[in-house]
């Protein structure tokens, strides 16, 4: 029974100097920021497209809507686009309204088509535009270019940025007098970067437009990368 207690006792001792000795001190640390920035020619590009059709009934607009988008989109794959890279991305269908002297008068109804087109081959854009128009489209909201392989360019980016922020946590070490002796954490600050768009809110009319490609000049897309970067010192 004695020596029972004894043991216990001695466990107890044990813990409680276990339980009292202090922590050890977090390492020194440096932390730096990096950046990556790679540029690349687009290869890639992204048009909206729209057809708007008016009439006095709701049912005609819908028609002459229908008939022309068919045709815009017919003529966007004649032009070597395939069906896949056409999406619908808005369709409306409402009513404008005369106001005359507090009065209020239905003038026509409006249909909107509009389709998001994917161009692989960049130099077809503007033939592509152009061919929209000529078809029937009234609208051209923008043009957004960008990569078909961005995750690799996007990796290289960030490969940069990493690199960066080491050799200013190098530079940082070198003038405190200490070294590094070991990476503790690099922290990637996502962003979200679709491209670089380019507006144009347009409808070509003239028949010169219709008929000649409309000149589109791509420049160069930035990726960027930023990284945060923790390493201990001594």
């Amino acid at each position: 029974m004695l020596k029972a207690i004894c043991l216990i006792g001695m466990v107890a001792l044990a813990a409680s100097a276990s339980a009292q000795t202090p922590a050890a001190p977090a390492p020194a640390v440096i932390v730096t920021n990096g950046e990556g920035v790679v540029k690349r020619a687009p290869d890639r590009a992204w048009v909206s497209i729209a057809a708007e059709s008016r009439a006095r009934t709701a049912q005609e607009a819908q028609r002459l809507n229908t008939d022309a988008m068919t045709a815009v989109n017919e003529r966007i794959k004649a032009a070597g686009i395939p069906a896949d890279a056409i999406q619908t991305t808005g369709y409306n269908l409402q009513p404008e309204f005369d106001y005359v002297n507090g009065k209020q008068t239905l003038r026509a109804y409006v249909a909107r088509n509009q389709v998001q087109v994917r161009v692989d081959a960049l130099a077809k854009t503007g033939e592509v535009i152009a061919a929209a128009v000529a078809t029937g489209a009234t609208n051209v909201s923008g043009v957004r270019f960008d990569l078909k392989d961005r995750e690799s360019i996007e990796r290289e980016a960030l490969r940069v940025a990493v690199q960066d922020a080491r050799q200013r946590a190098n530079s940082a070490a070198a003038g405190a007098g200490v070294t590094i002796d070991r990476v503790i954490r690099v922290e990637e600050q996502r962003e979200v970067d679709i491209g670089r768009p380019m507006p144009m809110n347009m409808a070509m009319e003239s028949r010169a437009m219709q008929q000649a490609a409309v000149p589109i000049e791509a420049g160069e897309i930035e990726v960027r990368a930023r990284v945060t970067l923790t390493v201990a010192i001594k």
